[in-house]
């Protein structure tokens, strides 16, 4: 994925790392903001605020706070660090707009989050924020290099993508079934997320009602990343939420599992 328009000065200056379980990459204008920033220095804050986040809200990191929690215990209440307590709230708000579609714990059971301390009821009960931490992830970044001067730029994690200042970013959707790729929008000041639910995909979804998931490949469209992955979530269980809904929250869904293709879409939530 680049860039559709040549930037303020001319080019971009790109890294990539692995961390949040896919390799991330970080986009930046070729000419440095006054004030003395560098490219260097930029990439080093962003890559040491992931791998901060990740070490607090991993599943695979037994150190991190979801891990503490899941070798606890039921009733244990925990103290959690501040990108957790971040990621929860957001969790907890994304379950009550959506009545319980979006669901940390995946069905596995409840969980509790006072704001202060985490615990959970039951042995079997795991939460695993994911999709979550690398949408909220993408978006500190953002505002880490904003908070820098950068006046534009993109972070790139797998289906998850920011795009910030005057750019726009062609989205390119990997097909699932048959192999190859395919150019099907725009993004620009704004966040996309794609999710592709079914046999073989890494992401997974709990329906409270039961059943699969009625749509399996997914992308919204919306101010931020978080909230970007979290209603891809929602939106494979519930389609038919309004549009007025989405439009509220200044976002848009496309279906690439529809039966008629969607044509190209311009989108600048």
């Amino acid at each position: 994925m680049g860039p559709l328009n040549a930037p303020p000065a001319g080019g971009w200056v790109r890294r990539a790392r692995p961390l949040l379980g896919t390799l991330v990459e970080v986009g930046l204008p070729l000419a440095a903001p006054a004030g003395g920033a560098t490219h260097e220095a930029a990439f080093a804050a962003v890559w040491a605020l992931l791998q901060d986040i990740q070490a607090q809200l991993s599943i695979f990191d037994p150190g991190s706070d979801l891990s503490r929690l899941h070798a606890a215990p039921p009733g244990t209440r925990l103290s959690v660090r501040s990108h957790t307590a971040r990621v929860l709230t957001a969790a907890r708000h994304w379950a009550s707009l959506s009545d319980g579609a979006f669901d940390l714990a995946q069905g596995s059971g409840p969980w509790h989050w006072d704001g202060t301390r985490l615990w959970r009821e039951h042995p079997h009960t795991r939460l695993d924020a994911g999709g979550l931490a690398k949408g909220d992830a993408i978006d500190q970044a953002v505002a880490r290099l904003q908070a820098q001067g950068w006046p534009a730029g993109w972070v790139n994690a797998g289906g998850d993508l920011r795009v910030f200042g005057p750019l726009r970013l062609p989205l390119v959707l990997r097909d699932e079934a048959q192999g190859g790729t395919r150019a099907w929008g725009w993004l620009e000041d704004g966040a996309a997320a794609t999710s592709h639910f079914g046999p073989g995909a890494r992401s997974r979804l709990h329906s409270p009602a039961g059943g699969a998931p009625i749509h399996t490949h997914l992308s919204v469209l919306a101010p931020t990343a978080l909230a970007a992955d979290a209603l891809t979530k929602v939106l494979a269980q519930q389609p038919e939420l309004p549009t007025a809904w989405l439009a509220g929250l200044g976002a848009h869904a496309v279906f690439h599992d529809a039966t008629a293709p969607q044509p190209l879409a311009e989108v600048a939530p």
